[in-house]
C-alpha cells in the first residue's frame, strides 16, 4: 500500500520523464544535478552520455555551464528531453515513469532521445505511457488500453501475430488517437 511507504521515500523510488520538460533558470549542469544536488561533476557528465545529451552539451559555447532561462527556450524540444533523461539517469531510481516522452520531438531527434531512454530502461522497472509505438517496441510486456480498459497485453511480436488492435495501431490500419 503506497499510504504506507514515506513520501520522501517513494520519490526518491521513482524517476519520471514528461512530455513536456521543465528546466530552471541555472546552468545545464545545475538543471541535471535537480535529482540529486550533491552529485559530482563527473556524475553529471555520465548520466549525460547515458541519456545522449553530452554530445550536444559539449558543443556549445559554455557546455555544462551553459545558463538556461525560461524554461530552456534556447534549446531545442529533443534537448531539453535529454536534458530531461539526464535527470532521470542522475537521480538512479529502481521504477521509471516515461509520459509521452518522444511525442513532441521529430523523428530524427526521436532516434537520439530513444536510445537515452533506451539505456535508462536497462535494469529497471518502467511504464512508458506512449502513442508513439516505437517508443514501446523494446518492451518486455505492452498493455494496449480502451477507455481505461486493458483489451490486449504480450509483447511487440506477440501482439503483432494477434492482428488486433495493436497490429491496426503498429501497421497504420487505424488512426492512433
Amino acid at each position: 500500500d503506497v499510504k504506507l511507504i514515506r513520501k520522501d521515500d517513494l520519490r526518491r523510488s521513482l524517476g519520471i520523464v514528461l512530455q513536456d520538460t521543465h528546466l530552471f533558470t541555472g546552468t545545464i549542469e545545475d538543471n541535471i544535478k535537480y535529482a540529486r544536488p550533491e552529485a559530482t561533476h563527473e556524475e553529471v557528465v555520465a548520466a549525460a552520455k547515458l541519456a545522449n545529451a553530452h554530445y550536444f552539451i559539449k558543443h556549445l559555447e559554455k557546455g555544462y555551464d551553459t545558463w538556461l532561462t525560461r524554461d530552456g527556450s534556447s534549446l531545442s524540444q529533443g534537448q531539453r528531453q535529454l536534458i530531461s533523461i539526464a535527470r532521470a539517469a542522475l537521480a538512479n531510481p529502481p521504477v521509471l515513469i516515461l509520459d509521452e516522452a518522444t511525442s513532441s520531438i521529430d523523428s530524427r531527434t526521436e532516434k537520439l532521445v530513444q536510445e537515452g531512454m533506451d539505456k535508462l530502461m536497462s535494469g529497471r522497472t518502467t511504464f512508458v505511457i506512449a502513442h508513439r509505438l516505437s517508443t514501446i517496441k523494446n518492451s518486455h510486456a505492452i498493455m494496449v488500453m480502451d477507455h481505461g480498459r486493458i483489451i490486449e497485453r504480450g509483447n511487440h511480436e506477440r501482439l503483432l501475430e494477434k492482428h488486433g488492435v495493436y497490429y491496426q495501431l503498429y501497421t497504420g490500419l487505424i488512426e492512433n488517437d
